[in-house]
């Protein structure tokens, strides 16, 4: 089993260092939901209407909506400050008798086991409690949140049962439709008390099923056993590249982008070049005529 908590149960000046396990487990058959098109399980994303964008972890805090719309923000800090300062102890604080509590209030069970130097104090405690046919009330504090509990003697080992405070259980008088002036016939209670002494045994739990668990799962081994079953689709790989590569990408983009540029410069040259002696060439043609007209200027003259 794993150890949901350590502590110690604190029960006058006696203190039982305790390891705490949790004593119940959920079977149900659990279902992913996958696309109908494809069969991958879909995603939730936490998505802010406001800024229509993902948010992630780190940008989420706790908010009480006080009045609709409108909230308080309470930081780690804030919860820090109301921790209880007993929070690795259980505080017994009366012993009762178990019938005194109904079953409504129970929530969750534990069981206790003690840590290595505990070991005698936690069977005081099992004698002394199985001997008085008591339960203790007592209080924990388990990840941030005190809870009421009680603990008994189960079998053979300390358990300890969190149960509601007694604002947490809804008043039975805000039930609607229970009937009030009915009126029953002693042979009809009579009938009915019959019927139900008929029907009493012994509890023993064994022989109780979750019938349709049983059935929801053979039903799921038939499809597995006759070939009815879906392989999850690889999703693409998204491009995801590490800084080395993107650094060298962005080297060979710059290298190209230079080489381009010489390029363009090169050339660039070349028209200037261009441009230049053709110029020069116009030049000469120019300065030649006019070298042949004063030639024959000056023969005219003479």
């Amino acid at each position: 089993m794993h150890t949901v908590w350590k502590g110690s149960i604190s029960f006058g000046l006696v203190n039982i260092p305790v390891k705490m396990f949790t004593a119940t487990e959920d079977k149900d058959i659990r279902f992913k939901y996958i696309h109908k098109e494809c069969h991958t399980p879909v995603k939730y994303k936490k998505v802010c209407p406001v800024c229509n964008k993902e948010v992630q972890p780190d940008e989420i805090v706790k908010g009480y909506e006080y009045e609709p719309g409108r909230f308080v923000v309470l930081t780690d800090e804030d919860f820090t400050s109301i921790e209880s300062k007993g929070e690795r102890t259980v505080e017994i604080l009366d012993f009762v008798k178990l019938e005194e509590i109904d079953p409504i209030y129970f929530d969750k069970t534990y069981y206790l086991a003690p840590q290595e130097t505990g070991g005698k104090a936690y069977t005081l405690l099992r004698e002394a409690l199985s001997g008085k046919n008591r339960i203790a009330v007592a209080k924990i504090t388990v990840r941030e949140r005190e809870s009421l509990a009680v603990i008994r003697v189960y079998n053979n080992v300390i358990v300890l049962e969190t149960i509601f405070y007694p604002d947490e259980v809804r008043d039975y008088k805000q039930v609607p439709g229970i009937p009030e002036n009915i009126q029953t016939t002693k042979a009809e209670l009579d009938m009915a008390s019959q019927l139900i002494e008929n029907l009493t045994d012994a509890f023993r739990p064994d022989k109780y099923v979750d019938t349709y668990r049983e059935k929801l799962f053979a039903l799921i081994t038939a499809k597995v056993e006759g070939k009815e079953v879906f392989v999850q689709k690889e999703a693409p790989k998204e491009n995801v590249i590490s800084l080395m590569e993107a650094l060298q990408q962005s080297i060979q983009m710059s290298k190209g982008a230079k080489q381009d540029k010489g390029s363009d410069e090169t050339q660039k040259a070349a028209r200037k070049k261009s441009i230049e002696k053709s110029a020069d060439d116009n030049k000469v043609k120019d300065e030649k005529p006019k070298a042949k007209t004063k030639k024959v200027r000056e023969t005219i003259k003479t």
